[in-house]
């Protein structure tokens, strides 16, 4: 490697020189996936605002895209499968039914069940949505070789693996 240091290494140093009493190896890691996490993010919502969201529409939208035909999903089901509380998800179907990109609505196979879905105006919005973003996700994994970037998924999904429990079914 060059003498090149980046902020993380820069910040090593410093705590390194301040406190040689503590092993500050794991910021190596630690830091640089919270920096390129939030690289990634700032990257990611582009498309997004581009379609009118934000990060949290999306993950609606997306969650309800994924359920298949007739697109709907009760709201305590949305917020697992976005991880946001029911109350954040409340206020995200709020702007979203507003905008008329979903409807609350009684279920298609069970009249006594609260569902939100999808609008016609919605699955257009998310298909388009979702395209772009998939081609972004391809444009920024890019920067990496494709063995590297297979070997860095399995990296990442071994060490979530201890922190999330495995999905049910």
């Amino acid at each position: 490697m060059s003498g090149h240091q980046d902020h993380v290494a820069r910040i090593q140093a410093e705590w390194a020189r301040e406190r040689p009493d503590l092993d500050v190896s794991p910021q190596g890691v630690i830091g640089r996936l919270h920096r390129l996490a939030a690289v990634l993010t700032d990257q990611l919502t582009v498309v997004y605002r581009r379609h009118g969201l934000g990060e949290g529409e999306f993950d609606v939208l997306a969650a309800l895209r994924r359920a298949g035909e007739p697109y709907e999903r009760a709201p305590g089901e949305l917020a697992q499968h976005t991880m946001v509380t029911t109350g954040a998800i409340t206020k995200r179907i709020d702007r979203l039914e507003r905008d008329g990109l979903v409807a609350r609505r009684a279920s298609t196979t069970d009249g006594r069940r609260r569902v939100v879905a999808l609008t016609a105006a919605g699955v257009r919005v998310v298909d388009r949505a979702f395209a772009e973003h998939m081609a972004n996700e391809r444009r920024l994994l890019d920067a990496l070789d494709p063995a590297d970037a297979r070997h860095l998924e399995r990296l990442l999904a071994a060490w979530l693996a201890h922190f999330e429990a495995p999905p049910a079914g």
